[in-house]
């Protein structure tokens, strides 16, 4: 195995890296900051900044209209989705928290995007398997219960069209992924990175963002 040029990214390389990512507008900063201030505990479930900017890219570049999120939190991702999104497009929600979520409705409406999201409190299974069951997704983002991915995957990727992109975050579970003993969490994101690696319906690559990301097309 050949290693590339490997970078340490310090405190100082990763405020350069956000320096040179678009900014964060304003409603987006202020989510952001208030999940930290009001929900420490949980803070760290919130997508890291520079995916923001990351996701509201890939929803420009497919030319997404309809978008399936699993796991909103506070709604930081749900916001910059549904920002990228054009002139009728439509964001589907899924989450279970009405405490969490309730800050990403307040910030959805300063932003002004709360008419493209669609909110849905319900576990995200039962949601998913009530929608049709053609292909009718182009762009989806998991980040939810690990236990549940695979679940989560085999209900997204007969949805997705063709070119339809599903990115998935926390497929490196804090470097958990590597350890063969893994439990918990970590055992269940093992599993589901060798399910899609081998899945033939989807072309995937993973990345070494945050904490690992994984794009996956439907061919």
């Amino acid at each position: 195995m050949t290693k590339g040029n490997e970078t340490k990214i310090t405190d100082e390389l990763y405020a350069y890296m956000l320096a040179h990512n678009p900014p964060l507008d304003a409603v987006q900063r202020e989510l952001v900051e208030t999940t930290y201030a009001r929900l420490p505990d949980y803070a760290g479930m919130q997508s890291a900044e520079e995916q923001g900017p990351l996701l509201a890219f890939l929803v420009r570049l497919t030319g997404a209209r309809h978008i399936v999120e699993v796991g909103t939190f506070t709604g930081f991702s749900a916001l910059a989705m549904a920002q990228a999104l054009p002139a009728g497009g439509r964001l589907i929600a899924c989450d279970v928290s009405e405490e969490w979520t309730a800050y990403g409705r307040e910030a959805w409406a300063k932003a002004g995007v709360a008419d493209r999201i669609d909110l849905r409190i319900a576990p995200a299974l039962d949601t998913l398997r009530a929608m049709p069951a053609e292909p009718h997704i182009d762009f989806a983002y998991l980040d939810a219960d690990k236990g549940n991915y695979i679940a989560y995957w085999e209900e997204l990727v007969p949805r997705m069209r063709q070119g339809g992109v599903i990115t998935t975050d926390n497929v490196l579970f804090h470097g958990g992924v590597t350890d063969p003993r893994a439990t918990g969490g970590a055992a269940a994101i093992q599993e589901f990175n060798n399910h899609v690696s081998a899945d033939p319906r989807m072309d995937s690559v993973m990345l070494t963002v945050s904490d690992g990301l994984t794009l996956s097309r439907k061919r």
